[in-house]
């Protein structure tokens, strides 16, 4: 007969799986790598073994991570081996048992239909094998054909270690005889009949007859044992006595003790055998669950290392963010640093500038200071020039006062003198008259004396005291007035000292008043260079601060 291809028997099974009616999508062998569809299908073949809480356990969102398609994958076949080994009776060979990472990650065929054929040995082994068996009959003759093969090839494959009651007993073996000489007759019916095939479905009809035969012979023998039994019982009976019946009794309590010993021994033995088997297997995962242990701390410790790593990378990443960002404020600082040394070279040459200028401003400075000196002792000098003034005006204004009492003195004495000149020219005409009179009188006295005599006897007492008194008075009026003449003068001089010493202290005040004009603008200026330069030393002070 000859033999499928895994992909052909990987479609078989999956069609099979179809059959189930499982709420994940079973349609292409890639629905089947992460391991849900083949979770719930065991889960519906045995609910007691593939319960709720292990179901729980197969990770549904597994997504495009094949390492969890693997983990679910290395759970089911886990425990599909525990399953064959515990409740069907048989240990799987290695050479059945498929390599669940290829199937996780490239969803490999041949060992997905490994897979599924453990899968379908799960299901002719368990308790409701019968029903699974209907169901395959069901199936295409083609697919029952390729679910046939590898069912045979699991018996094949199991024919060194199974012993005679694996999957069930004869009955069991007759039905999956009997299906599979019908499942091959309709092929030989469908399919063109080869000489393999023929030969095939012969043999199995053999193997058919030949357990039919020891069925019947082990009923014959069964039903002789039986007879011989009622044959010793009804010879039994004509023994006499208790005798017969205590060591019949005895026998038979021997029997039995003989056989409960001898099923004991059996089932002790047989118990070794598991217990044995047991060990060996409890070994064999104990090594596979060290291996996994190791491996699990093995990807643990990869585990922490990545995480740790990824911690790093995550702190690594957020220096970098942070650095970039310092880079680019970086850039914006070296951009203000050259327009700040930019900045800073105009200022230093201000400062320089400001510099000179402080230097030029001391020595304004002092100069200023030397000024204000100079002001503030012409201030004291034009102090006490104004008093000066106000006491030369005073005396000026006592002297002018005078000076006009003076003038209307000599006045009132230019009139006393004018009368007094006018008396005096009355006077003197009276003189000449009286010279002429006198030399009339010689010259009468010469001719006649008596005349002479006469005429001065006929002049006034009166007038000649008046003439005496007048000509005295004009002797002192004369030296009077050389004395106001002399005053005068001295006077006039004095005012024109005054005079000229007010010129000369009104020169004086006017030069001071221009010298302190001069002095206040030159304050000003120098006040207003001094706040500039002030300004610019703090301007400057604030960008070293910043700088």
């Amino acid at each position: 007969m000859a033999e499928t291809g895994p992909a052909e028997r990987c479609g078989a099974l999956l069609t099979w799986l179809q059959t189930f009616h499982v709420p994940s999508p079973c349609a292409k062998e890639q629905d089947l790598a992460s391991g849900v569809t083949i979770a719930q299908v065991l889960h519906k073949i045995d609910p007691s073994w593939f319960n709720e809480t292990w179901l729980l356990r197969i990770k549904e969102d597994t997504g495009d991570n094949w390492r969890l398609k693997v983990s679910n994958l290395k759970k089911i076949l886990q425990s599909v081996v525990e399953y064959s080994q515990d409740i069907v009776g048989h240990q799987v060979p290695e050479q059945l048992l498929p390599d669940v990472a290829l199937v996780g990650e490239l969803s490999d065929t041949t060992e997905l239909g490994k897979l599924l054929q453990l899968v379908l040995g799960c299901a002719i082994g368990c308790e409701k094998k019968q029903d699974h068996i209907q169901q395959i009959m069901t199936l295409e003759e083609s697919v029952q054909h390729v679910v046939m093969a590898a069912i045979q090839e699991l018996l094949n494959k199991d024919s060194d270690t199974l012993s005679s009651d694996t999957y069930g007993n004869f009955d069991s073996q007759v039905v999956c005889l009997a299906l599979q000489s019908r499942k091959y007759y309709f092929l030989s019916d469908d399919l063109e009949e080869t000489d393999d095939t023929r030969q095939r479905c012969h043999e199995l009809e053999q193997q058919i007859s030949l357990l039919v035969e020891e069925k019947n012979t082990l009923m014959l023998e069964n039903k002789s044992l039986r007879e011989q039994k009622s044959a010793l019982e009804l010879d039994a009976a004509g023994l006499t006595g208790k005798k017969l019946l205590l060591l019949q009794t005895q026998i038979e309590q021997l029997q039995e003790e003989n056989f409960r010993l001898e099923s004991g021994r059996d089932d002790f033995r047989v118990r070794c055998e598991d217990l044995e088997r047991e060990v060996q297997e409890l070994q064999h995962r104990n090594e596979e669950l060290t291996s996994l242990a190791e491996e699990a701390q093995a990807l643990k410790d990869e585990m922490d290392v990545l995480r740790h790593s990824s911690d790093r990378v995550g702190r690594l990443e957020a220096m970098v963010d942070s650095y970039k960002k310092k880079l680019e404020d970086l850039g914006d600082l070296r951009r203000q640093v050259r327009l700040l040394e930019e900045r800073n070279t105009v200022y230093m040459q201000r400062t320089c500038g400001l510099e000179e200028e402080l230097r030029r401003a001391s020595a304004v400075r002092v100069q200023l200071e030397a000024h204000k000196r100079q002001v503030q002792e012409l201030h004291s000098k034009h102090a006490e020039e104004a008093l000066k003034a106000e006491k030369w005006q005073f005396e000026f204004k006592n002297l002018k006062e005078k000076f006009e009492a003076l003038v209307k003195e000599k006045e009132r004495l230019i009139e006393e003198r004018d009368s007094l000149r006018e008396a005096n020219e009355e006077l003197r005409c009276a003189q000449v008259q009286q010279k002429f009179l006198s030399q009339a009188d010689t010259m009468l006295e010469q001719i006649a004396s008596p005349v002479d005599n006469l005429a001065a006897e006929i002049m006034p007492a009166e007038l000649k005291e008046t003439i005496v008194q007048l000509q005295h008075e004009n002797k002192m009026l004369c030296a009077q007035e050389a004395s106001y003449r002399l005053q005068q003068a001295e006077l006039q001089g004095m005012l024109e000292e005054s005079n000229r010493t007010k010129y000369q202290l009104e020169a004086q005040q006017r030069l001071s008043q221009q010298q302190i004009s001069e002095l206040k603008t030159q304050v000003e200026e120098l006040q207003r260079a001094l706040q500039e330069q002030g300004s610019k030393a703090e301007d400057v002070s604030l960008l070293e601060v910043y700088v």
